[in-house]
C-alpha cells in the first residue's frame, strides 16, 4: 500500500506553519457539535457533543467546558463553521426582508429564468418564498448598461419607502438596481439614506457587483435574509466566550473574522462543509494523492466534492430554487446521514431521508426517537457497537432498536435483518448517486481518485460505496470523526471580490485588465481590517471568459496564456474549442488569502486520550456478529488507539475509534500511516 502514499509531506505542506496561539475549530452539525483544539506545540484533542438547534452556542460552550476544564476564552483563536444560516433559510425563519428595486422590475425572484423544475410535472409547487411581494418597492430611477445614470431616485420616494418598511416591521434592505454593477451611485444613495435611518441595509454592489439581475437580485435577498440572524447569533457566541478572537468558516474553503459576518452572511452557507474539503486536500497533499473525492457522511447529511489538484469552485450553486453567484466550493449535499429516517411511502415502498431525526429526538437508539434511521440499522446490524459509541461515553439502547426495528419490518412483510439491510442499501445508493454526480456527470472517473471519508458516519459505508464506484483507494484521517473542525483550525483568511468588465480580446487588453485588477485589490485590502504586507499575503487573479456570442462564462486564472487556458478548458468541459472566435472577459476575480499561524494543520497528531475511552489498556482482540447480506459472520474488533496496524489487516473486521467506527468488509484491507488509515482494495 506504501506504493500510492508519499512519506514525505508535500512543498505545499511541510513547514507552512509556525508557532501559534491556541486555536479552536467547531463544525456545528444537525446532530452533533465538534471541537478540535490545538494546542502551541501543533498538538490536538478533540470532542462532540450534541447539537442544541435552538441555540448552537450553548452546545459550544458546553462542549468547551467538557474538553478544556476551566479554559480561559480570552487565550482562544476560534474558527466556527456554522449551519445557522442554512438552517434559517430552510425553515424560513431569516429576518423580514424588503426588497427595493428599479420600479418595472419588482417581479424578478418570481420570474427568475422560467425554468421548470421538472419539465412535464403540472404540479410542481414553488418553494416558499424570502420576501412576500408587498415587500417588495419599485422606486423610480434608471442606470443604463454603459453606466450612464438617466434619473436618480428622488428623497420624496425614498422617504415613502422608509415609512412603509416601518410600518410593516421590516428588519433589513435588499438594494438591487438595474445596471448598478456598471455604476453603483443610485445604489449607493438609496443604502446611504436607510443606513442613516438605522436599518440594517445590504446593496448589490458590495456582495455581488456583477451582471445577470437574477442572480445578483437573489444574493443580495439572501444576504439581507440571513445577516441579522448570523449576526445575532455571532453576538451570542461572542458574549458566551468574552474575548476569544472568533472567525467564521466561509463557502470558499477560507474563513473571515466574525465582526463583518453579518454582511456576508450568504457565503456561510456550505460553511461546514467547507472546512472538510479544505482539510481533505492538505491531506491529500502531505500524502502525494492529488486527485481526492471527499466523502463527509455527518448525522444529517453527506456532502461530497471532487478535487483535482485544487478546490473546485462553483458560481451556481442553488438552494431551494434561489440561486447564489458568489464562488463556493462546489460541494454536493444529499439528506443522507446517520439520523436519516427509514419511511414508506404511500406505494408501500421503503424511503430513506431526506428527512433527519437530528439531534432532537435523535435516532430510537439515543433513547427519545421513535422513528428508525440509518444509525439504527447500523446498530442492528452490529456494524455499530452500542459500548463503543463516543468511546463509551453515550451508550446506545439496542434492546429499543430491536422493538422498533421488527414494527417497520413488520408493515414491510420483511425480516429485521432484511429491512436494516434494505435501510444500508437505499442510504449508500443516495450517496453513490451524490459521487457520480460530482464525478461522472462533470466528465470526471471515480476510479482515477482517491476517497477521503470522514464524518462519524463515513466509516461504516465509505467501502461499501467505494467498491460500488470501482475506487480503489480510501483515506481515513486519524481524526475522521471531527474532521471537518480541524480543517477549520487550519483554515486562512480568505477574502474575495469582483468586478464587472465587458472587454473583447481584440488586441492588447491586458493593460486594461491589470488596471481593474489593481483598483479591486486596493478595495479588497481596505476591506480587511489589517494590513496584509509581507510575504503572508496570496493573491489570486481570475477572469470570467466566454466565446463572443455564448451566454455564460468559464472562470480561468489570469495568466500571460489566459486565451490559450481558455480554449483547452473550454474543450475539456465541451468536447470543442473555436480558437479563431473572438473572446468575452465578462468579470475579474480576486482571491486575496492570509496564512494564519495554525499549528501543524491537520498534520497536527492526536494527544492521548486515555481518559475518554473506555477500551484504553485493552489489548486483546475482541469479537463480534455482524449480519451481512450473504449471512451472519464473526468478525474481529480492533481498538485502532492500542493496536499498531503497520502490517495491516484485511476484512471482514470492525475498527473502532472513539469517534468514528470503520467497516472493513472482505475484499479490503486496512494499512496505518501517521495516524491515517489507509484502505485498499483487494
Amino acid at each position: 500500500m506504501s506504493s500510492w502514499v508519499n512519506n514525505k509531506p508535500s512543498a505545499d505542506t511541510a513547514g507552512s506553519h509556525s508557532a501559534a496561539a491556541a486555536i479552536l475549530g467547531i463544525d456545528t452539525g444537525g446532530t452533533f457539535t465538534d471541537l478540535v483544539f490545538m494546542d502551541p506545540s501543533g498538538r490536538c484533542r478533540r470532542w462532540k457533543v450534541l447539537s442544541t438547534p435552538k441555540d448552537p452556542s450553548r452546545a459550544i460552550v458546553q462542549g468547551l467546558k467538557e474538553l478544556l476544564g476551566d479554559f480561559r476564552p480570552q487565550d482562544l483563536e476560534i474558527v466556527h463553521g456554522t449551519t445557522v444560516g442554512t438552517n434559517a433559510f430552510l425553515e424560513r425563519k431569516g429576518a423580514r426582508t424588503c426588497l427595493i428595486t428599479t420600479r418595472g422590475f419588482e417581479d424578478i425572484l418570481l420570474i427568475g429564468r422560467q425554468n421548470r423544475p421538472a419539465l412535464y410535472d403540472f404540479m410542481v409547487r414553488r418553494p416558499k418564498p424570502v420576501i412576500e411581494g408587498r415587500d417588495i418597492i419599485g422606486i423610480d430611477e434608471r442606470t443604463l448598461f454603459d453606466g450612464t445614470i438617466l434619473s436618480e431616485p428622488s428623497l420624496e420616494e425614498l422617504k415613502e419607502a422608509y415609512a412603509l418598511c416601518r410600518n410593516r416591521g421590516i428588519e433589513s434592505i435588499a438594494v438591487c438596481l438595474l445596471h448598478s454593477y456598471a455604476n453603483p451611485e443610485n445604489e449607493k444613495m438609496i443604502a446611504s439614506f436607510f443606513r442613516k435611518q438605522g436599518m440594517i441595509t445590504c446593496p448589490s454592489h458590495e456582495i455581488m457587483p456583477e451582471f445577470r439581475e437574477y442572480e445578483r437580485t437573489s444574493t443580495t435577498v439572501l444576504n439581507a435574509y440571513l445577516g441579522p440572524v448570523i449576526g445575532r447569533y455571532v453576538r451570542r457566541l461572542e458574549d458566551s466566550l468574552p474575548g476569544s478572537t472568533i472567525l467564521i468558516q466561509q463557502s470558499n474553503g477560507g474563513c473571515r473574522p466574525s465582526g463583518d459576518i453579518g454582511n456576508f452572511a450568504v457565503t456561510t452557507l456550505l460553511s461546514g462543509p467547507a472546512g472538510g474539503v479544505a482539510a481533505s486536500l492538505e491531506l491529500g497533499r502531505a500524502l502525494g494523492c492529488t486527485n481526492i473525492i471527499t466523502f463527509d457522511m455527518g448525522g444529517t447529511s453527506t456532502d461530497v466534492s471532487l478535487c483535482s489538484g485544487d478546490f473546485t469552485y462553483t458560481r451556481e450553486y442553488n438552494i431551494e430554487g434561489y440561486p447564489v453567484g458568489l464562488p463556493m466550493i462546489d460541494i454536493h449535499t444529499v439528506g443522507a446521514g446517520g439520523g436519516s429516517i427509514a419511511w414508506i411511502d404511500r406505494g408501500g415502498l421503503m424511503k430513506v431521508g431526506p428527512e433527519s431525526a437530528g439531534a432532537d429526538p435523535g435516532p430510537v437508539c439515543y433513547g427519545r426517537g421513535d422513528k428508525i434511521t440509518v444509525t439504527d440499522a447500523n446498530l442492528f446490524l452490529g456494524r455499530l457497537r452500542a459500548r463503543d459509541f463516543l468511546g463509551g461515553r453515550m451508550r446506545l439502547r439496542k434492546r429499543r432498536v430491536n422493538r422498533f426495528m421488527e414494527s417497520l419490518a413488520g408493515k414491510l412483510g420483511l425480516s429485521p435483518e432484511e429491512t436494516a439491510l434494505g435501510i444500508i442499501q437505499l442510504v449508500n445508493i443516495n450517496m453513490v448517486q451524490a459521487i457520480r454526480a460530482v464525478s461522472l456527470e462533470r466528465g470526471f472517473d471515480p476510479r482515477e481518485f482517491v476517497l477521503v471519508s470522514f464524518g462519524g458516519a463515513a466509516g461504516l459505508h465509505c467501502m461499501e460505496i467505494a467498491g460500488e464506484l470501482g475506487i480503489q483507494r480510501i483515506i481515513i484521517p486519524e481524526m475522521a470523526g471531527v474532521f471537518s473542525a480541524q480543517g477549520m483550525a487550519a483554515a486562512d483568511l480568505v477574502f474575495e471580490g469582483s468586478a464587472a468588465v465587458f472587454l473583447t480580446s481584440r488586441g492588447n487588453i491586458r493593460p486594461q485588465l491589470e488596471k481593474v485588477f489593481d483598483k479591486l485589490i486596493r478595495k479588497l485590502k481596505n476591506s480587511m481590517n489589517r494590513s496584509p504586507g509581507g510575504d503572508d499575503l496570496d493573491v489570486r487573479r481570475f477572469l470570467d471568459v466566454r466565446y463572443k456570442g455564448q451566454s455564460f462564462e468559464i472562470t480561468i486564472p489570469f495568466n500571460s496564456k489566459w486565451e490559450q487556458e481558455f480554449h483547452l478548458c473550454h474543450k475539456r468541459l465541451y468536447g470543442y474549442d473555436l480558437p479563431e472566435t473572438s473572446l468575452e472577459v465578462t468579470a475579474v476575480r480576486c482571491r486575496l488569502k492570509i496564512q494564519r499561524n495554525c499549528g501543524q494543520g491537520v498534520s497536527a497528531r492526536l494527544e492521548e486520550e486515555s481518559r475518554h475511552s473506555s477500551h484504553r489498556g485493552e489489548k486483546n482482540v475482541r469479537t463480534t456478529r455482524i449480519v451481512f447480506e450473504n449471512g451472519i459472520r464473526k468478525v474481529p474488533v480492533i481498538n485502532k488507539g492500542e493496536l499498531s496496524l503497520e502490517d495491516g489487516f484485511s476484512g471482514p473486521l470492525l475498527m473502532v475509534d472513539e469517534f468514528t467506527t470503520v467497516l472493513v468488509p472482505e475484499g479490503w484491507s486496512i494499512k496505518e500511516h501517521s495516524g491515517h488509515i489507509l484502505a485498499e482494495r483487494l
